[in-house]
């Protein structure tokens, strides 16, 4: 079935590569004109290059999450060309596996700023926007990190936590506007940023052999879950966590 997402607008950072990339297409076939934000200038025009040539609608943004002044001009550019935004995806995030101990100050705030303090960025650009639309659909990608501990990745713990709990608190404030916010929280997902620890055969061990379904999950299933937050079949559904994670967390 296409056009659950007909007419609507979505931002989606991170679209590069991974599973923002597989968000931002599945959104445009879909229906949506897809903004494909990303600090990956070139490999973002890519994406937005090919979905326009098969036919759908995308531009590219340079985006650095972590800026302030990146997000308003990202967000003054969609306005001007699309005239509203419906749907904004906080995707991008990177991961640091060291624990309390070993991890640095500035690594600290190098993770927090772009898991957390970006989402908290693109909620306070996005929602004036949808605000004047009526309505908007945020969605916020936490992991099964900012639920459960693992006794490492501090820095990352710390940040997708954030998310989950910044998520629920900007769903009260903001329901009164009719705008939803929610958060997904992905496992282990064969992306770019697990490639290394996938390929190193104890790290992988661990990951799914606590992972119930036994394996990885492609970037697209996790799409799936943004796409039905993002359309209108999930409108009762705000504050809340969606887990896909083939079963690690119900051990």
């Amino acid at each position: 079935m296409e056009g659950r997402l007909k007419g609507k607008v979505a931002i989606v950072t991170g679209a590069a590569k991974g599973m923002g990339k597989a968000e931002a297409e599945l959104f445009a076939k879909e229906g949506a004109k897809v903004v494909v934000a990303d600090v990956l200038e070139d490999e973002a025009k890519q994406v937005a290059d090919n979905l326009n040539k098969n036919g759908y609608e995308a531009m590219a943004c340079k985006l650095d999450v972590s800026k302030s002044e990146e997000w308003k001009k990202v967000v003054d550019t969609v306005v001007e060309k699309w005239g509203k935004v419906d749907v904004l995806v906080n995707n991008a995030g990177i991961l640091s596996m060291a624990g309390v101990e070993d991890t640095s100050e500035e690594e600290w705030d190098r993770v927090m700023n772009i898991n957390a303090k970006s989402q908290f960025l693109g909620m306070k650009y996005v929602i004036p926007a949808m605000k004047k639309a009526g309505k908007g659909s945020i969605i916020n990608i936490s992991s099964i990190y900012g639920i459960i501990g693992t006794g490492a990745a501090a820095a990352y713990h710390a940040s997708k936590g954030a998310s989950r709990l910044l998520t629920k608190t900007a769903a009260a404030e903001f329901a009164k506007y009719n705008i939803r916010v929610n958060s997904i929280h992905p496992g282990v997902i064969r992306t770019p940023m697990t490639d290394d620890l996938l390929k190193d055969e104890n790290a992988a061990k661990g990951l799914l052999g606590t992972t119930v379904l036994g394996r990885p999950a492609e970037p697209e299933e996790v799409a799936n879950g943004a796409l039905f937050l993002a359309s209108d079949e999930s409108s009762f559904m705000t504050g809340s966590e969606l887990v896909i994670d083939g079963g690690y967390t119900a051990l």
